[in-house]
């Protein structure tokens, strides 16, 4: 499926149908051009005033999937300023289903679907007027609200096609219907009336659209594992074999120390975990971890001989050393929430957003700053890992040169170029990619990273259902899902928590020196289950993603997931409240499990809100 594009240029006409503050589509800036060059991969049109818009459609070399890249370049004479532009354009797709992804704090990816109809998008009885749904996101946490994910279903042929947005920071999709049984698909950086974006061009200059990708298939998860597989991160060379991580917030809550922390090493130490990361809580004068925020500084009352003992600590007991940072961002206790040239600014002043303040990450002190406090510290203090975490959004835009969306798109990248800057620095460097849990799930910030935090979602009953929404958006492989132990844990719960890791990157936190010697058992059977199916999570195909729930907070039914590689499976169930087996739920999906032949097996679900994992045979 090839895309086209569109811009609209600032003083010319906008589109009528009923669009205008809706749509920038079908506008007078695309009157005067004309298609002088139309390929399989490349189409280019050009304006008599040297307005040139150039789309590449390429296939992908690791998916069946189309990346589209657009280019805007003025070669005329006159400044221009955009006030919109698409990444991809889709025209003429036969559908009548739209599915989104949506997305809210310990919320992540619930699947939505909506028909045309009840969208009260039907094309009207004369073909008069645009039917336009427009969503997307405002500000620098990217997944909120929505993914930078949309999909639509003919459910007459059975056919998809999905689109997903590199999109750092605000994006926009439209889907429009004006006559017949076909919809548009648009969707690219968030445009002026959405985003107040826009973004001028001298001549001589050009902009490049971020990316899209585009897939068709035959189903949702069809279309889903396609897009996910085209996605090319960057994994640190020490991090390619699926190893666990122990992330220790939800056993300090904040408060780590030199004698907690070892406490935790001695007794994980052998277990075969890759990683213990240190969470929040080590830096400044830290009483409540969240107001210090910024001041990278050690805290000599937790660490009184520094970083290095714990490190050598850590390594010492054949694990990689891992940190947690804010980096962008700044609280009322640290210093450098007062640095007022070094902040970014909306309406002239520091953009303060609850506590927090926002580093301008263009500003070449805060580079040098972050190179001191952050790169420096992981350097000499021997670190292998870093979880960068981001715990608030800049909403519509900031201060800057140019319109306040383009002004916030800037900032942005210039994160996404400290984490280049890290990489180079430390080349075998693991990085977290964290926002408040999954706010920061979309392509390029997960290509920057070797993983993610999934959701804050930790401990709640809702973990399984977000763990498993993720394959349709993030690599199982990256995404590291909790399992939080503590010592009042049934046999049903852990193996509730246990099996939800089977659905991405086994992450562990917790009470874990209060278990009894039967509860380690179930873990470190867990584990060894997690790495013998630890290559279909990474390299497989998940062909099944049912869940019958409609809330997180008190879920009911089950939800069961298959990943598959060559001839064996990964079967994944939970049971939530009144819930039934599992071969009678399968069978309600006309699976039938009695047929696969069993090869291991982890937990029991024979009651609510209990998980059980088959690696089955096929």
């Amino acid at each position: 499926m090839k895309s086209t594009a569109e811009v609209k240029i600032i003083g010319e006409r906008y589109n009528d149908k009923y669009t205008c503050g809706l749509s920038m589509l079908g506008s007078g800036s695309m009157d005067d051009f004309e298609l002088v060059k139309d390929t399989e991969e490349v189409e280019e049109l050009r304006r008599p005033d040297g307005l040139v818009l150039k789309v590449s459609n390429t296939k992908s070399s690791r998916a069946d999937v189309t990346e589209v890249v657009t280019k805007v370049a003025n070669e005329g004479k006159d400044p221009l300023t955009m006030e919109m532009l698409t990444s991809v354009l889709l025209k003429k797709i036969k559908a009548d289903k739209i599915h989104r992804l949506l997305s809210f704090w310990s919320a992540e990816g619930k699947h939505k679907v909506d028909s045309i109809k009840e969208l009260d998008m039907e094309h009207s009885w004369s073909n008069h007027g645009i039917r336009v749904l427009k969503f997307g996101n405002l500000g620098s946490m990217p997944v909120r609200q929505f993914f930078p994910f949309v999909a639509v279903e003919d459910s007459e042929t059975g056919k998809f096609t999905g689109v997903q947005l590199y999109a750092p920071s605000s994006w926009q999709i439209e889907i429009l219907v004006k006559s017949g049984d076909v919809v548009t698909i648009a969707g690219g950086i968030a445009d002026r009336d959405f985003g107040h974006w826009t973004k001028k061009l001298m001549p001589g200059e050009e902009f490049v659209a971020p990316k899209a990708l585009v897939a068709t298939g035959n189903s949702l998860e069809d279309v889903c594992d396609k897009l996910v597989k085209a996605q090319n991160p960057d994994i640190s060379p020490v991090d390619n074999e699926m190893g666990i991580v122990f992330n220790e917030y939800c056993t300090t809550w904040g408060n780590p120390t030199i004698d907690n922390l070892k406490k935790l090493a001695d007794k994980i130490a052998g277990k075969g975990i890759q990683y213990l990361v240190m969470d929040s809580g080590w830096y400044g004068k830290c009483g409540n971890w969240w107001d210090w925020r910024g001041d990278w500084t050690i805290n000599t009352e937790r660490f009184p001989n520094g970083l290095k003992e714990l490190t050598d600590y850590i390594r010492g007991k054949g694990m990689i050393p891992g940190i947690w940072f804010e980096l962008e961002n700044t609280s009322q206790e640290a210093p450098s929430f007062y640095e007022t040239n070094h902040l970014v600014k909306k309406d002239g002043v520091p953009l303060t957003v609850g506590n927090v303040h926002f580093l301008d990450m263009e500003d070449p002190w805060v580079i040098q700053h972050l190179d001191k406090y952050v790169i420096d510290n992981l350097k000499d203090n021997n670190f292998g890992y870093i979880k960068i975490d981001y715990n608030d959004t800049m909403g519509m835009g900031c201060d800057g040169p140019e319109g306040m969306g383009e002004n916030l798109r800037k900032k942005v990248l210039a994160t996404q170029d400290f984490f280049k800057r890290m990489k180079r620095e430390i080349p075998e460097l693991v990085i977290e990619n964290c926002s408040s849990g999954g706010h920061r799930l979309e392509p390029s910030f997960m290509e920057l990273a070797s993983m993610a935090s999934f959701s804050d979602a930790h401990e709640c009953a809702s973990l399984p259902i977000i763990a498993a929404n993720m394959h349709r958006v993030i690599k199982p492989s990256q995404s590291q899902i909790w399992a939080v132990m503590r010592a009042k844990d049934s046999d049903e719960r852990i193996w509730y928590s246990i099996c939800s890791t089977f659905l991405g990157r086994m992450g562990l936190s917790g009470d874990v020196y209060d278990l009894s010697d039967h509860q380690w058992e179930l873990l470190d059977q867990g584990m060894d289950f997690y790495r013998k199916v630890s290559d279909i999570i990474r390299d497989g195909k998940t062909t099944v993603l049912a869940a019958d729930t409609d809330s997180y907070n008190e879920p009911t039914g089950s939800q069961l997931v298959i990943r598959e590689l060559g001839n064996r499976a990964l079967v994944v169930y939970h049971r939530f409240g009144d819930s039934v087996d599992l071969e009678e739920y399968a069978k309600g999906l006309g699976i039938d499990i009695s047929s696969y032949k069993i090869l291991e097996e982890y937990g029991e679900a024979k009651k609510d809100f209990s998980a059980e994992a088959l690696l089955a045979e096929l």
